[in-house]
């Protein structure tokens, strides 16, 4: 579990409450249901508006990654590629359907299977490339919904703003709903521009990089893959993955995998 949204999130609140406090404000002031009701239902639904019924599917499937992201071990990927390569030198590629089982990551298991079965390596990387660049393009798609409703809440914020203007306007002889009316036209705003840069728009940041490491995963994937299928040995397949593990990030068991 991934704690660091939750430690980011309460240092920004914390350090503009603190702030506030600070400066002498208090608390409640900052408290308005009203305008948050006005700001984040608007632009939820500004953002639903704008996206089809898969994307935003897709984008609640990531939304538990934030503080559990499940990106790929890319040590261990390459560990299993290693000995796949060792077993496919020594005793043919359909010895290597009976380590499919112990193959955790689908995207390999796929594309080993395919290559047991006899398709070629440009047949099996054209398929992949194809699953990969749609896979990518979809959570791509749905990250879009938070950066979305991240542009629409400075804008609804100031229409919360105009709304509670409007109503202090029409109150004007009863200076007892003067102060709430004022109160939701500037916490609105507040809302619309705190939501926006604090929340919508890194959210949206954070999650394009997990569907960017997915996309990076399947990418040594396809690199291993096509290594195998050409009959690659494990210490060339080791040099084609290296880039993409780092240097220091894995440690050399090509002779097990060989022995």
């Amino acid at each position: 579990m991934d704690i660091t949204p939750i430690l980011a999130l309460v240092l920004a609140f914390g350090s503009i409450l603190l702030g506030n406090k600070l400066e002498g404000g208090h608390i409640d002031s900052l408290i308005q249901p009203t305008a948050a009701l006005i700001v984040l239902g608007g632009a939820a639904g500004a953002a639903w508006l704008g996206a089809t019924p898969a994307e935003m599917k897709t984008f609640f499937k990531l939304m538990p990654r934030l503080i559990k992201p499940g990106t790929v071990d890319k040590g261990k990927l390459m560990e299993d590629m290693l000995k796949v390569v060792a077993v496919a030198r020594r005793e043919g590629m359909l010895a290597v359907e009976g380590m499919l089982p112990q193959i955790d990551d689908e995207f390999l298991r796929r594309g080993l299977r395919m290559l047991v079965d006899g398709h070629s390596a440009e047949n099996v990387q054209h398929v992949l490339e194809l699953d990969m660049e749609l896979t990518e393009h979809h959570g791509s798609a749905a990250t879009k919904v938070a950066v979305d409703a991240g542009g629409y809440t400075p804008t609804v914020g100031i229409l919360g703003a105009v709304l509670g203007l409007i109503h202090v306007m029409q109150n004007l002889d009863d200076p007892s709903k003067l102060g709430t009316g004022i109160a939701v036209a500037f916490v609105a705003t507040i809302y619309g521009v705190g939501a926006a840069n604090l929340v919508f728009l890194p959210l949206g940041a954070r999650l394009k990089k997990i569907v960017q490491l997915d996309a990076e995963a399947r990418a040594m994937v396809l690199t291993g893959l096509h290594g195998i299928a050409n009959g690659a040995n494990a210490r060339h397949l080791e040099e084609l993955l290296t880039p993409y593990v780092g240097h220091g990030g894995h440690k050399k068991k090509d002779d097990k995998a060989a022995a």
